[in-house]
């Protein structure tokens, strides 16, 4: 399947050099959420996973240089049924549609392949939810964040108060910024420890910037970075002696593969190691 063809209605793809794919959202004009346009996000990683073909990185960014995202698009979102007065049903159906929610925001984190937030101009509440759960988050130095969830009187529950306590170094200041939905620069971004690099200028910029680190994590082994994922994430998630057993097991049958004979001899010959895919071609 060429990943161009996973393109829809909000959401254009392009592999923009070998292995490399980009994801343009591009519903105007803020490129605020929809259930059409979150469930669509969830099912093209499903796609760009398991049928497009050796995809070995992603970047994410917006058409719209002053905005990432607005976030959650509040005059399309679901609400409890009024016609039914049972609070526990109520409950039951609004759970099921989080978790949905939260299942096809989450998907990059399932993915073999390493996924990278550019972000850039305003980036509101999902926007925060969405770029958590990307391995790397780059931001231009006009981004600006707001945990916005407070002001519109609830909790994050996409996945912001998830991430954040595993991704912060500083959970004063990560608190602060959920409790107040006040305004931070990609600066306090940076000092929060939510993006790892701040890229001077606007949406050209950091999309340059989050390709180029694209390209050189295409260039090494796909067992190899799939693996070192799976462990990270493992990791975060298990004590030490866990994630060593689980690391022990996944090595066991990982080292077995020839790209570290290629790796090796790619890095003596001091040129780009050739690879095959994860998966046979469909």
């Amino acid at each position: 399947m060429n990943v161009k063809d996973l393109s829809s209605k909000w959401l254009k793809v392009s592999e923009v050099s070998p292995h490399v794919v980009h994801v343009e959202m591009t519903r105007g004009p803020v490129n605020a959420f929809n259930e059409e346009l979150w469930r669509a996000y969830g099912e093209l990683f499903e796609k760009l996973a398991e049928e497009a073909y050796d995809v070995r990185a992603v970047v994410v960014s917006s058409a719209f240089p002053k905005f990432f995202t607005a976030g959650l698009d509040l005059n399309a979102a679901k609400s409890a049924d009024s016609t039914n007065t049972d609070p526990a049903r109520v409950a039951i159906s609004l759970k099921k549609h989080l978790q949905e929610f939260q299942y096809a925001i989450h998907t990059p984190e399932r993915c073999d392949f390493p996924v990278i937030a550019a972000i850039h101009g305003m980036a509101l509440g999902l926007a925060v939810d969405l770029s958590s759960a990307c391995d790397i988050r780059y931001a231009a130095s006009n981004a600006r964040f707001s945990i916005k969830e407070i002001d519109i009187g609830l909790a994050a529950d996409i996945g912001t108060l998830a991430y954040l306590p595993k991704i912060t170094g500083n959970m004063s200041l990560a608190r602060e910024l959920a409790y107040t939905a006040e305004w931070f620069s990609a600066a306090e971004a940076e000092r929060l420890g939510f993006v790892s690099r701040v890229v001077e200028g606007g949406k050209d910029e950091v999309l340059a910037a989050a390709l180029e680190l694209a390209k050189k994590i295409a260039d090494k082994s796909p067992v190899a970075i799939t693996g070192t994922k799976r462990l990270l994430t493992h990791a975060r998630d298990h004590s030490v002696p866990e994630n060593l057993e689980y690391t022990a097991v996944w090595n066991s049958a990982a080292l077995q593969t020839k790209d570290m004979a290629e790796s090796i001899a790619a890095n003596k010959g001091k040129r780009i190691g050739k690879f095959g895919a994860l998966r046979p071609k469909l």
